[in-house]
């Protein structure tokens, strides 16, 4: 198949049955995070899942590929990373399983209708968009910062879309997470699985991993930590493990 790939951006292979994905070579680029929160969500044989903010479609291709959802669709508001993202899925030869639709996330509940999805993935913005001058336009800072939605807009949005019982995941920092279970709980999207990401044994948690059921009755597991590097600096066990593993385990 002929995929066109631009002077500035390159072809990665994702060390997995031959999925390559394409990305900008000095633009926003697909960190540990994507890895783990596609392999953290709780995908189930012939779910519809949704993943908001795609970006450069890797959650959503990583999904598509590795488990039995029926379809996965990536919904992501900037055209440049869109059309590369759809790109990516003929490349890997996922049409028909997986859709790229260009839009706002605060207008999906008109792109979809209600409660049309079974599992909802999202690795937001971290960032608030705080005092600086940034530039709505620049797709690093869309990416980082809430210049076009807020975390309320994700969590908020998510609870419409999903279906009674759907499940929601994400990934972030785990300074907001006060506020991501508060806005959770608001939105009627129970917190059920909680995971903390650290770079190494000795050091504080990173990053947050968190999993919800829309109408879920109350009770939060907190899972043991997942550290990326193990005490000698090689990737840990279970870091090898998701990336070289084969198919996603169903629960």
């Amino acid at each position: 198949m002929d995929i066109s790939i631009f002077e500035n951006e390159r072809i990665d292979d994702l060390q997995y049955k031959g999925l390559k994905l394409i990305q900008k070579k000095d633009g926003f680029c697909f960190g540990v995070d994507a890895v783990l929160l596609a392999n953290f969500a709780d995908i189930r044989r012939n779910d519809r899942v949704l993943d908001l903010g795609t970006g450069t479609g890797i959650i959503a291709v990583l999904i598509a590929a590795k488990t039995a959802a029926a379809s996965v669709t990536g919904l992501e508001i900037q055209p440049e990373m869109w059309e590369m993202a759809q790109r990516s899925v003929k490349l890997n030869g996922l049409e028909g399983r997986l859709d790229m639709v260009c839009g706002d996330i605060k207008n999906a509940l008109q792109l979809f209708g209600q409660s049309q999805f079974k599992a909802i993935v999202t690795n937001p913005p971290y960032m608030n968009k705080g005092g600086g001058l940034l530039n709505p336009l620049d797709t690093m800072a869309v990416s980082r910062h809430e210049l076009l939605c807020t975390l309320e807009d994700v969590i908020c949005v998510s609870s419409k879309l999903l279906v009674p019982g759907g499940r929601f995941a994400m990934v972030h920092r785990p300074e907001r997470l006060a506020d991501i279970i508060f806005l959770m709980r608001s939105f009627g999207v129970e917190p059920k699985y909680l995971r903390f990401v650290h770079p190494s044994p000795c050091k504080k948690p990173n990053m947050v991993l968190i999993r919800g059921m829309r109408g879920g009755k109350p009770q939060l597991k907190v899972l043991e930590p997942l550290y990326v590097y193990d005490e000698s600096g090689g990737y840990s066990k279970e870091i090898n493990e998701i990336y070289c593993r084969g198919e996603v385990a169903e629960a």
